[in-house]
């Protein structure tokens, strides 16, 4: 699992799915909801809806779609000239919305990781990815969807435990179609996870985080000059390749106080700091708090 970076970031935040949601619609109907620290998914069981996003950016989901929305707001409607309300109340008193109708049925899925952790995962992916249904590499998440779909409708005991897992097949198998894309939606840190020489530097700084890695190295195993390297990862990841590996030690050590039972010097150590002096400054940095104060919580 730790080659294999997005497992590993996945497993390390303790990345779960956690609440589900239910949507039925009819009619003219506009719902908004405003940018928050979460990862969540949308997939289309029945019918069309229009997802909008800040600056007139609308996507229209179809029947078998899903879609991944980070930080930003959105809105979900029925056609993009809808004037939206707050969505919010419609599901503050259980976990489905029923409006006018079921001409259109979606659900959701909220992403949670441990607390003050969401950060590294949000920034390494981009804020909306859309997998429609007929694109190269979904045909897991069609199968997945439709057992998803399955199993809401069959209402049994265990239900809910089912559809958890179900959902966090979801999320990974709709990452990796986005990942697989070369439509424009696999840039960033998924298109370098998939590209051959900079998916091979990803998948040596997740395997070994505490090695003592240096720009040469990395581009050693990517088989790059260091100078071409730095600039490509760089322009892919949004990182330059030392302070993607900085930031995610730091992530690492940060979850494993968080978990407990290790004291601040083995996980500064396990994290590649060769002291704990460096390692504390290093992490009150990052995250405005010293590593003791993470402890004592």
């Amino acid at each position: 699992m730790a080659g294999d970076p997005l497992s590993n970031i996945l497993d390390v935040l303790g990345a779960r799915m956690g609440r589900q949601t239910r949507m039925e619609a009819a009619g003219r109907w506009a719902l908004e909801f405003p940018a928050v620290e979460r990862l969540k998914f949308v997939a289309m069981l029945r019918g069309s809806q229009w997802l909008l996003l800040p600056g007139g950016v609308a996507h229209q989901l179809n029947e078998g779609d899903v879609c991944l929305i980070g930080r930003t707001a959105y809105r979900t409607a029925s056609a993009p000239d809808v004037e939206p309300v707050d969505g919010q109340p419609f599901f503050e008193h259980g976990d489905v919305a029923r409006i006018g109708g079921a001409d259109i049925v979606a659900i959701g899925g909220t992403v949670t990781v441990a607390p003050g952790l969401a950060d590294f995962l949000l920034d390494v992916l981009p804020d909306f990815m859309m997998v429609p249904k007929e694109a190269a590499g979904s045909s897991s998440v069609a199968t997945i969807l439709a057992l998803l779909g399955a199993e809401i409708e069959r209402d049994e005991v265990g239900g809910e435990v089912v559809s958890a897992r179900l959902a966090d097949v979801l999320l990974v198998e709709a990452i990796r179609a986005c990942a697989a894309r070369r439509d424009g939606t696999g840039i960033g840190w998924l298109g370098a996870l998939s590209d051959d020489r900079l998916g091979r530097a990803l998948r040596a700084i997740h395997a070994d985080v505490a090695r003592p890695w240096t720009v040469a190295t990395l581009a050693g195993v990517a088989g790059m000059s260091r100078a071409a390297f730095a600039a490509a990862f760089a322009r892919r990841v949004g990182y330059t390749p030392l302070a993607y590996v900085r930031t995610w030690r730091l992530t690492v050590a940060r979850a494993a106080m968080l978990r407990g039972g290790r004291n601040i010097g083995a996980v500064a150590s396990d994290a590649g700091y060769g002291s704990q002096s460096a390692f504390g400054q290093a992490f009150k940095r990052a995250f405005g708090v010293s590593p003791g104060a993470v402890v004592l919580t």
